[in-house]
């Protein structure tokens, strides 16, 4: 994925049909898909399980040209990040509220050379980035509580978003939670430019189209906010 601030659009696997999971991944990338997003807990940091990195390697053999964009959301970052990135991860992003050595396990991220990140859930707010921000390629805001997919969009991240876009100009603000293409525009508008949409886009009649028409939709409401190139 680029770091030049443009609209990316991705679609989440967890809402991808698990027995169907090599071949509903065919079906957003041929979507149009600028590559997918994959979460990943421990049954820990949050109350469920999605899968390890032996699905990743998987998923890194079947398309190898898809942009593998991971989200970690486990109790030590610091043990699993090697682990799926060795299997394939272009981007890992981990949880400032997690245990371990964050700094150390995102300056890692990056001497692999892939793109670093942290996520922020909720209630957590933005002076949590305080002292990671020469390691950071990417924000994850969350806009729904993690850990399962479906739920409804909380519109405190907006706010959440436009500091970080002040705060963080050059970096990547990736959303996901409730993501349509109507608050994906929002979010948009506010200054995330990399959208995350799960079963908005997995049950939608025709992909193709949906996926299409959220990322000029955004594009257009990234324009108006006059946040593009910057």
């Amino acid at each position: 994925m680029s770091s030049g601030k443009e609209i990316i659009v991705m679609p989440s696997i967890l809402s991808a049909r698990m027995g169907f999971l090599a071949a509903d991944c065919r079906r957003a990338m041929a979507a149009g898909a600028a590559g997918l997003h994959v979460d990943i807990m421990d049954g820990r940091f949050v109350p469920n399980l999605t899968m390890g990195p032996d699905i990743l390697r998987a998923i890194r053999e079947d398309l190898p040209e898809a942009d593998l964009h991971v989200h970690l959301m486990v109790m030590r970052p610091d043990l699993y990040a090697p682990r799926f990135m060795e299997a394939g991860a272009d981007t890992v992003l981990i949880h400032v509220e997690a245990e371990g050595d964050l700094r150390g396990t995102l300056e890692g991220i990056r001497a692999a050379g892939r793109r670093a990140g942290l996520t922020l859930c909720p209630e957590t707010p933005v002076s949590a980035l305080d002292g990671y921000e020469d390691v950071l390629d990417e924000v994850l805001v969350m806009t729904v509580h993690p850990g399962f997919g479906g739920q409804a969009f909380m519109e405190s991240g907006l706010a959440k978003i436009e500091a970080i876009a002040r705060r963080l100009p050059t970096v990547d603000i990736a959303v996901d939670g409730g993501i349509t293409t109507e608050t994906g525009a929002r979010c948009a508008a506010a200054g995330a430019n990399v959208l995350l949409a799960g079963s908005f886009l997995f049950k939608a009649a025709d992909m193709r189209d949906t996926l299409a028409d959220m990322r000029w939709k955004a594009q257009a409401a990234w324009k108006g906010n006059g946040m593009e190139g910057k």
